[in-house]
């Protein structure tokens, strides 16, 4: 194998950064420029959403809330581990369909539990 690399064959990969750098540094430049400037106090207010901030910002929130986020990233990443199985199904044979089975069993396990448990319901 050969690990020769010329800095020539960077060239796409460093012409392709700076084309993106400059559009972003464009656009930002461009839409100062033109758009329109009008400083208030109102207008400088911070705000989320459209929500017009009041109170105290260390409101306590839900747990529930944390525990649905949660909840999402760790089977947002189980499914992650389907994409590849699902490429090299044929390769992996009987074997991997099985493994996968275990894998499903114990991530819908894993779901029903949560569910039986209460964990997304919002209204308690």
């Amino acid at each position: 194998m050969n690990n020769n690399y010329l800095p020539s064959d960077y060239l796409p990969i460093i012409v392709q950064f700076l084309l993106a750098a400059g559009f972003i540094g464009g656009t930002m430049i461009v839409t100062h420029l033109i758009g329109p400037s009008r400083k208030s106090k109102l207008k400088d207010d911070p705000f989320e959403c459209g929500i017009e901030s009041v109170g105290d910002a260390r409101t306590p929130i839900s747990v529930k809330y944390f525990l649905v986020a949660i909840l999402f990233v760790l089977f947002d990443v189980e499914v992650i581990f389907m994409y590849p199985w699902a490429v090299n199904f044929k390769q992996l044979g009987m074997f991997g369909f099985v493994e996968m089975l275990l894998f499903m069993v114990l991530l819908l396990s894993g779901f029903y539990y949560i569910i039986r448990k209460g964990v997304l319901n919002w209204e308690d």
